[in-house]
């Protein structure tokens, strides 16, 4: 070390280094932890280390024959008799005899000679005898599986015992347990580990894998899930079972067909079906909320005089249609904020648009929405952007084209629809944009650019829904009388809309009274502004 400070004093000048380096290379060689480093690499090279003997695992033995004949028991004997078996301490004598007795010098090779180190240089596995403490009954969360005729660790659950103990790892073959050969029959081996407790030694052939660190993924499931009905999971009793919209925290996907993961509420790991397999499975399943027949059409009663058109831009159509067999949805957690859009979706006559008027009656500073475009002529009593925004029909023609429309449709000869630019300027003004859309809609508003917050205002029981609306007549407040099928349909294409559409929704509000619904809808959105909120991950990166 000396020396080479000594020779950054002499460099000359001619060398092409620059002074500022030079500076620098000194102050590191200069540096107290440098200098103590040297040190240390030099005490090192002066030493040579070697092992007091290699048949420690024979004293031990012999140790122990000692304290066994003793002829009066005595206490501190018998503790030492007690360390000296335990599982890990027979461990740590078996490694230090292996390691004592191998020849870790490198022989001297001749410059001119090409041959290789004989294999007998080469470190060879170290079988391990570990020690896990087991409860009767206990589930290790464990699972094994017959690789090349070795019992070989699958999977190890995260958060179960064996896990919290750090003893085993995917991938180590074990030989033996408590003295016996495991056999070849992995349900045979969970058996016999279900069966144990206490003190349980294992003979294990490390796999020294690099445990890789747990991912941060959180997914939103899509569909339920019960193990104790699934054929296909490998252990059912480690399956964990979970509700469509549960968020779920996965810890280990290193299987291409089974994840783990546990809940983020709390509770043990288990296992989950992946993407992959749940894709295979529903795939090909025949969906059963085809409206076709039903009279329906972007959830209005169709009828000659009254068309509404959808706008479904064709460059996006393979990845809107990405998202129609939904599975899981990651997403990330975030504090509180506001949504830019709160959408309502629902059934015609479900009161949406009332719960809308009312949210933005009651608080206008933070609720607003927009005003419909339209290319009719506007009559006497109506003014330009009070109830309608009248444009020419060439001129809302034109923007359709250019996909400047969330939703439109045409009655009577005219056109009529949502600009996606009046939804931008409520929401520059700091206000959320409620908007009572088709549920199509929903395929353009799911992003980043919208964060919307959806709710389906879902349809009451069918008996329900006639006795409100004869309470809505005999009260005088609507003229317009509902005929049985017309109630039936909104009863219809409510379920129609649930089961389509469903994987969209944020909150689920039944109207079967509009104060209470309202009461609902308004403590949802209020909190939050209060609450942390789980939103799809592409939201956020």
């Amino acid at each position: 070390m000396q020396q080479v400070l000594d020779n950054l004093k002499e460099l000359p000048s001619g060398t092409g280094a620059k002074d500022i380096d030079l500076i620098f290379l000194r102050g590191v060689m200069e540096s107290p932890i440098v200098n103590s480093l040297a040190k240390a690499h030099e005490r090192l090279e002066e030493v040579k280390l070697q092992a007091v003997g290699d048949d420690n695992v024979q004293l031990v033995s012999e140790i122990l024959d000692s304290i066994g004949n003793m002829p009066e028991k005595d206490i501190a004997a018998a503790e030492l008799a007690l360390i000296l078996q335990e599982p890990h301490f027979k461990s740590l004598m078996e490694a230090h005899d292996k390691v004592a007795s191998k020849c870790y010098e490198t022989p001297h090779v001749s410059a001119n000679s090409n041959c290789l180190l004989p294999s007998s240089f080469m470190p060879a596995d170290a079988v391990r005898v570990i020690g896990i403490q087991k409860k009767a009954g206990e589930p290790l969360g464990v699972t094994f599986r017959v690789v090349r005729g070795e019992m070989v660790v699958a999977r190890i659950m995260h958060g179960s015992s064996i896990d919290r103990q750090g003893m085993l790892h995917t991938g180590d073959v074990i030989c033996e347990l408590n003295g016996r050969e495991v056999g070849s029959n992995p349900q045979e081996l969970q058996k016999l580990l279900r069966d144990c407790s206490g003190s349980i030694t294992l003979k294990v052939l490390p796999s020294y894998r690099d445990t890789p660190a747990p991912p941060q993924v959180f997914l939103k499931p899509f569909f339920n899930y019960n193990p104790a009905t699934d054929n296909l999971i490998p252990c059912k009793e480690a399956g964990l079972p979970f509700s469509k919209g549960e968020i779920l925290h996965v810890v280990n996907k290193e299987d291409p067909n089974w994840w783990q993961a546990r809940k983020v509420v709390g509770g043990a790991a288990g296992l989950i079906p992946s993407q992959f397999l749940e894709e295979k499975r529903k795939a090909f399943v025949r969906r059963d909320w085809d409206a076709k027949g039903t009279g329906m059409l972007c959830g209005s009663l169709t009828s000659k005089k009254k068309k509404k058109k959808m706008m479904y831009i064709t460059s996006r159509n393979a990845e809107f249609d990405r998202y129609e067999l939904q599975i899981y949805e990651e997403v990330a957690r975030m504090p509180p904020f506001q949504r830019k859009t709160l959408v309502l979706i629902g059934a015609q006559g479900v009161g949406r648009r009332s719960l809308k008027n009312r949210l933005i009656v009651m608080n206008p500073l933070r609720y607003g929405t927009t005003v419909p475009f339209t290319s009719r002529r506007p009559r006497e009593e109506e003014k330009d952007g009070q109830n309608y925004c009248f444009v020419t029909r060439e001129d809302m023609e034109k923007d359709i084209k250019e996909s400047r429309y969330l939703e439109h449709g045409e009655y009577d000869g005219n056109l009529y629809g949502t600009k996606i630019d009046s939804i931008h300027e409520v929401v520059a003004a700091g206000r959320t944009c409620i908007l009572d859309v088709n549920p199509q809609a929903l395929k353009v508003l799911k992003t980043a650019e919208f964060v919307p917050f959806v709710v389906f205002i879902a349809a009451p029981e069918l008996d329900t829904l006639r006795d409100m609306h004869k309470a809505v007549v005999d009260a005088g407040l609507t003229t317009k009388l509902l005929t049985e099928n017309d109630l039936k349909k909104t009863v219809d294409e409510s379920a129609r809309i649930r089961r389509g559409y469903s994987h969209y929704f944020d909150l689920t509000i039944v109207n079967d009274n509009l104060d209470r619904a309202f009461e609902q809808l308004l403590d949802a959105a209020e909190r939050l502004f209060v609450e942390p909120q789980w939103v799809p991950v592409s939201w956020v990166y």
